[in-house]
C-alpha cells in the first residue's frame, strides 16, 4: 500500500492562522459560557492548541489517544516532538516509531495529524552559581519548534499547551532562548508521584533532567499529573478483536502485548487530562521547594500551598477516559466512513 506523504508543519501563513484562531476563540467565548462551568478543573481544555512531547512510543497509549482525540474535532494537535529519555534513548528509533503511528492513523482516515519532529538534545547543565538565567541553552530543534508553535498558534485566552511524557529539557530550553514564551504556553506533564506533602518530580520523567524541572516550575504555568492507573485494562487482550479493521486498528493490536504493566507508566494521563471532560476530578495547589543542588537526581519537591503557582492533579476518573476512547474506536465516523 502506498503511504500517504504529508509535509511536516513548517512556517505557514501566520496571519491567516491567527485570524482564523481569533474567530474561533471569539465564537467560543460568546457561545460556551455555560459549557465552561464545571467543564474542566484545569485552566486549559480541548479548545487549546497542543504540542505533544515524548520519547519512546511502545510502553503506553499516549500517541494513539492523542491522534484519536485530535481527529474528533475539538482540539488541534499542532505538533509532535519526539526526543529521547528513560529507556528509549535512540532518537532515530523513537522517531521511526512515531512516524509509523502517524502513517497508520492517516492511512485509516484520521485527520489533523502532523508528522513528528525529531530532536536529539542533551541535558541542560546547572551553572555553578545555581542561577537559572546563567544556564547555557541548547538551541535544540525541539525548543525552536516550541517557540515557533507558540508564536503561531497561541492566543491570549487560548495558550499553547505543551503535553509531555518525557523529560522537560526542550521546554526549559525554549525558555532560555526566549523567556517571553511563558506568556503563551502552559505545560502539562505526566511526571512524578504524590506524597503526603505534595508531590515529587521523580520517576516517571522527573528524574531525567532535574535542572530542566527547576527551570520549568520556576517560570512556566505548570500542571503536573502525578496520579496514574492500570493502562493495560484500556485495551485488554479480550477486546483486541473489537479494534477497527484498518491500519490503525492493526497498529494498536500489534502494540497491545507490549504495553507496560506498571502503575507509573501511563504517559497518556497528561493528554487525557486536557482533552477528556471529567477525567480530572481532584486538583491541589503546590509550590516548588526551590532550585535543585548540583548532582541532584530528581527535580524540586512540590509542597502543598493554597496559593502556590503550580497545579497538581491528584485524582482522576480513568473510566471517563476509557469510555471516551472506545466511543471513538467504535464509531465508523472516526475513520471518515
Amino acid at each position: 500500500m502506498t503511504k500517504r506523504i504529508r509535509q511536516t508543519i513548517s512556517g505557514g501563513p501566520r496571519r491567516a492562522v491567527r485570524i482564523l484562531a481569533a474567530i474561533v476563540a471569539l465564537f467560543a467565548a460568546n457561545c460556551t459560557q455555560t459549557y465552561d462551568a464545571g467543564y474542566n478543573l484545569l485552566p486549559v481544555d480541548r479548545r487549546n492548541p497542543v504540542v505533544l512531547m515524548n520519547d519512546g512510543l511502545n510502553d503506553n497509549w499516549q500517541g494513539e489517544y492523542a491522534v484519536l482525540l485530535a481527529n474528533s474535532g475539538w482540539p488541534r494537535l499542532v505538533g509532535i516532538v519526539v526526543g529521547k529519555g528513560g529507556t528509549a534513548f535512540d532518537p532515530d528509533a523513537n522517531f521511526t516509531a512515531w512516524q509509523g503511528l502517524v502513517n497508520a492513523a492517516v492511512a485509516s482516515g484520521l485527520r489533523g495529524i502532523p508528522d513528528p519532529v525529531k530532536v536529539d538534545s542533551e541535558l541542560l547543565k546547572r551553572p555553578e552559581s545555581g542561577n537559572i538565567e546563567e544556564t547555557v541553552p541548547n538551541y535544540s530543534d525541539g525548543a525552536l519548534f516550541l517557540r515557533w508553535a507558540a508564536e503561531t498558534y497561541a492566543l491570549p485566552d487560548r495558550p499553547l499547551v505543551v503535553v509531555t511524557g518525557t523529560r522537560l529539557t526542550d521546554v526549559a530550553d525554549a525558555y532560555l532562548i526566549d523567556p517571553t514564551i511563558v506568556d503563551r504556553v502552559v505545560v502539562v506533564s505526566s511526571l512524578g508521584s504524590l506524597t503526603a506533602t505534595g508531590a515529587t518530580m521523580a520517576n516517571p520523567n522527573g528524574e531525567m533532567d532535574p535542572w530542566a524541572d527547576t527551570i520549568v516550575t520556576a517560570h512556566f504555568r505548570y500542571i503536573q499529573i502525578s496520579v496514574f492507573y492500570d493502562q493495560t485494562a484500556d485495551i485488554p487482550a479480550s477486546r483486541v478483536p473489537e479494534l477497527p479493521a484498518n491500519e490503525f486498528g492493526d497498529w494498536m493490536a500489534d502494540k497491545q502485548p507490549g504495553i507496560w504493566d506498571l502503575p507509573v507508566a501511563s504517559d497518556q494521563v497528561a493528554i487525557l487530562a486536557v482533552w477528556v471532560p471529567g477525567f480530572v476530578t481532584g486538583v491541589e495547589r503546590v509550590s516548588p521547594a526551590g532550585p535543585v543542588d548540583a548532582g541532584a537526581t530528581i527535580g524540586p519537591e512540590l509542597l502543598k500551598d493554597p496559593n502556590g503557582p503550580v497545579m497538581l492533579v491528584s485524582q482522576i476518573d480513568y473510566d471517563a477516559a476509557r469510555r471516551a476512547i472506545w466511543r471513538l474506536l467504535d464509531s465508523p465516523a472516526t475513520f471518515g466512513k
